[in-house]
């Protein structure tokens, strides 16, 4: 017989009372942007759990070097990241995801073309939080291929992906790599509250920008249900196998150069809601990124994204002719080719190599040398072979 429950008349008044405030959080919280459960079309709004910390306003002397971009961090945000691996999220770059959230705050950046066009990053995370990272999207094997090179089994964040038989397979290579249901976060095996979609952060898109995240969140559900932490439930080391690139402090003033803007596109040109700059500020030693025309702002910060490095890749692309109704493309990042790197205001035609899909893509002079990379946030652009850059 089931259980029936009776309420009393005091019990009635604190239940009316708790149903009215609960209320007024959901509104308050809904109205300041808040987060819309579940992977469908659910309207419930409910809190974040947990708050990303940035340590932004730390007074702490920034001592320590982030291993994934040299970038000067505190002691404390190095306690931090010592206790986690990189996180890989897949962000989407169409003008309705527009603008993205998290992406200043990623260590490194790469930027290549999904599909018809259309651009998508390859977020890498690890020595900085971002309270929400979205629109999250689907795998694409050349990311996949990128993200290998992060030591031993880096979080892979991504809603789904390619996984038309062939050699954009994404999905089934993540299962042979054995990283499905281990590393790898794809949303469809990850509840929520680690993923979740906002209807409120962009409205009225459509409902595939709509997905997104927290890497704190991430970290804790890689920890928590995969027992990924710094090390695997063996004790090995993420960074086992892991070799950093070189970096280098920001020229003095005196040696910085003139070049003050870089432009290029990926495909035709007609698509100029993909088109990219990036303005060289000689003071701050930096490079403001503009998409479509327009500052490529960071919903989070409400601030353009600013790098210190900016790094263009030319790769062979080609399509993957899986039967794929959308087209399916592959650029083959394992190898080797040409490339321009952009630094303290000046240019500089490089080779870039990756013997393995597991090794990090490397950067070299025109001696052979590997390049130093100016301390500090960096993007990877990865455009198709005989593409023009003007700077």
């Amino acid at each position: 017989m089931p259980t029936k429950y009776v309420i009393g008349g005091s019990s009635v008044v604190i239940f009316l009372l708790s149903t009215f405030f609960s209320y007024r959080f959901f509104v308050n919280a809904s109205s300041n942007g808040g987060i819309i459960a579940g992977s469908g079309t659910s309207k419930k709004v409910v809190q974040s759990l947990t708050i990303a910390d940035s340590d932004a306003d730390s007074k702490e002397p920034r001592t320590e070097a982030c291993p994934l971009n040299g970038g000067l961090y505190s002691k404390t945000q190095m306690q931090k990241w010592e206790k986690r691996r990189p996180l890989g999220v897949m962000i989407e770059n169409h003008t309705e995801a527009r603008p993205q959230s998290g992406l200043s705050s990623a260590d490194v950046v790469y930027e290549a073309v999904a599909e018809g066009g259309i651009t998508r990053f390859l977020s890498v995370y690890y020595c900085e939080d971002a309270k929400f990272v979205g629109p999250v999207r689907s795998a694409r094997m050349y990311f996949l291929q990128l993200l290998e090179g992060y030591g031993n089994n880096p979080l892979y964040a991504h809603v789904g992906g390619a996984n038309t038989p062939g050699d954009a397979d994404a999905l089934g290579t993540i299962e042979d790599l054995g990283w499905a249901g281990y590393n790898d976060l794809n949303q469809f095996s990850v509840p929520f509250p680690y993923f979740w979609r906002d209807y409120d952060r962009l409205p009225d898109r459509a409902t595939e920008h709509t997905m997104y995240s927290e890497t704190a969140k991430l970290w804790d559900f890689a920890s928590k249900k995969r027992e990924l932490t710094n090390v695997d439930a063996k004790g090995i080391a993420w960074n086992a196998n892991f070799t950093p690139w070189t970096f280098k402090d920001d020229a003095i003033n005196a040696e910085r150069g003139t070049v003050t803007d870089v432009s290029f596109g990926f495909w035709d040109a007609s698509i100029s809601s993909y088109g990219v700059k990036w303005h060289y500020d000689k003071t701050s030693n930096s490079y403001k990124r503009e998409n479509g025309g327009a500052p490529h702002v960071d919903k989070n910060t409400n601030k353009a994204i600013e790098v210190k490095n900016v790094i263009v890749v030319f790769a062979k692309e080609s399509p993957a002719n899986d039967g794929y109704e959308g087209g399916h493309i592959l650029y083959k990042v394992v190898g080797s080719g040409d490339g321009l790197l952009f630094q303290d205001g000046t240019s500089q035609k490089i080779s870039w190599s990756k013997s393995k899909a597991t090794s990090m893509m490397t950067f070299s002079d025109a001696a052979g040398k590997d390049v130093k990379l100016t301390r500090g946030k960096l993007f990877v652009e990865i455009l198709p072979i005989g593409n023009k850059v003007t700077y």
